[in-house]
């Protein structure tokens, strides 16, 4: 057989990741991902389905953030029904984001109607919670480590990714007439030394690799994330000010939860209310809970009455009329809310009312998106727009990559490494033009492997006749 892929999403941009793999007879998408930050890349979204979807056979998620998972729903109205795969903890997780989503679409198009400020008559969401529902009958778990059929001469194995709960790195066997080859899939790598998760699992054999590169052309500070997030915290309780902290729901939040009863545990920070404002941030806590061999924490939830996730300054806040309660707080507090870029969500009622304070702080933990509220804010811009109003930036930003779920360029080398032989052609995806290049030109360097940057729906033919 001839083996294709196809690119329609997560080259060339962080987002989006679409990758299609076509044996001729059988053809399966690796992660089905929504496009966010710029607007030109948002617009792709609207746009029908690049190729044709009744000859799609199934899909492959490597874990479950939006920019992964957050298309399926218009995939499916587009007429999608076969399997979707994913790990145990994806499948949980990819239900709880995808209603977010639909919900904060259906919000979103009712506010922009509202107010009047959508350049459409009649604002439409890109899906709706009905829509996102309609993907969880096709959700097919599978365990880790432990290889699954979806075609004859097809087995996939889910491999710990070490990004967030339930995250994989998926290995790909195709068993030809004449030969086996084996396609593996980074998905987004986490860090070596996550407190939480456990690290990359280190492939030793790949034909063709696609390899993330979020942070390829940078390697993270020397610096200890729960000291410069006590700094940050200290200093605007140093004016009074209150802390928001926007955060994925997925991840980060459980991440920055950890640090921050470690903190006050230890007397760094003082013991004020944490208010953790998103529903979707509660219900994904709850999953660590459930989820024991996913992650570092189970002996430490299992021993202690109080841990990270249930001590008396933590403050879950899943009604709307708790959160909106939050723009009138006085006093020092921390908010933790979605999203973690700030593209939607709560956290923007929040960034509305304190912004414009200088007393107040924004710590932004993570990686932002080229057009998101959360790199205009990294890089200084005096305002940002919310909810159709230029809001003036007076509070003091302060960025904390120490915190973020992604390898950096030094893990990524290091997970690199773990192949004991060259594999034939890396596609180096899932990373603005200048990471993705950067990351591309070290491996040929050091490694002399075959990198390429793949760009937006190129196609490659990565096998003849095997």
């Amino acid at each position: 057989m001839d083996v294709t892929a196809r690119f329609l999403g997560g080259s060339g941009a962080v987002t989006g990741s679409k990758y299609l793999i076509d044996l001729g007879d059988f053809e399966f998408l690796v992660d089905c991902g929504l496009f966010q930050g710029r607007k030109e890349l948002r617009e792709r979204n609207w746009d029908k389905f690049p190729t044709p979807v009744d000859e799609l056979d199934c899909i492959i998620l490597t874990h479950a953030h939006l920019d992964h998972i957050g298309y399926l729903p218009r995939l499916v109205k587009q007429g999608f029904r076969g399997p979707i795969y994913c790990t145990e903890a994806s499948e949980e997780l990819a239900k709880i984001l995808l209603l977010d989503s639909g919900k904060l679409q259906e919000e979103e198009a009712e506010f922009a109607r509202k107010k009047g400020y959508s350049r459409h008559e009649d604002p439409q969401p890109l899906y709706t919670i009905e829509d996102a529902e309609a993907v969880f009958p096709m959700l097919t778990p599978k365990p880790f480590d432990r290889a699954f059929s979806i075609h004859p001469g097809v087995d996939v194995t889910f491999f710990h990714a070490g990004h967030i709960l339930g995250a994989s790195i998926v290995k790909v066997v195709l068993k030809g007439e004449s030969q086996t080859k084996k396609l593996v899939f980074s998905g987004d790598l986490g860090r070596y030394h996550d407190p939480l998760l456990f690290p990359p699992t280190r492939i030793p054999k790949g034909d063709i690799v696609w390899m993330e590169s979020t942070y390829g052309d940078r390697n993270a500070p020397p610096t200890k994330p729960e000291e410069e997030l006590a700094r940050a915290i200290r200093d605007t309780f140093d004016r009074d000010g209150l802390v928001i902290i926007p955060a994925f729901a997925v991840g980060r939040t459980q991440l920055i939860l950890y640090h921050l009863y470690q903190l006050m545990k230890k007397g760094k920070i003082p013991k004020v209310p944490i208010f953790l404002d998103s529903p979707m941030a509660i219900d994904t806590t709850k999953l660590y809970l459930d989820f024991h061999t996913d992650h570092r924490l189970s002996a430490m939830i299992e021993e202690e009455h109080e841990h990270a996730y249930k001590h008396p300054q933590l403050h879950y806040y899943q009604k709307r009329e708790q959160s909106m309660s939050l723009n009138e707080f006085k006093g020092r507090a921390i908010i933790i809310s979605a999203s973690g870029m700030a593209t939607g969500g709560r956290v923007l009622h929040h960034l509305f009312h304190h912004l414009p304070h200088e007393k107040n702080g924004v710590i932004i933990a993570g990686y932002q998106a080229e057009g998101t509220r959360g790199r205009r804010l990294l890089n200084g811009e005096p305002t940002v727009r919310i909810y159709g109003n230029e809001v003036p930036v007076k509070a003091k930003i302060y960025p904390i990559e120490g915190l973020s779920a992604h390898a950096d360029q030094a893990e990524l080398m290091d997970w690199a490494e773990g192949f004991c032989e060259k594999p034939k052609m890396v596609f180096i995806v899932h990373g603005e033009q200048l990471s993705a290049e950067t990351l591309a030109q070290k491996l040929k360097d050091e490694l002399d492997w075959n990198t390429i940057v793949p760009q937006y729906l190129e196609s490659f033919v990565l096998f003849e006749g095997i």
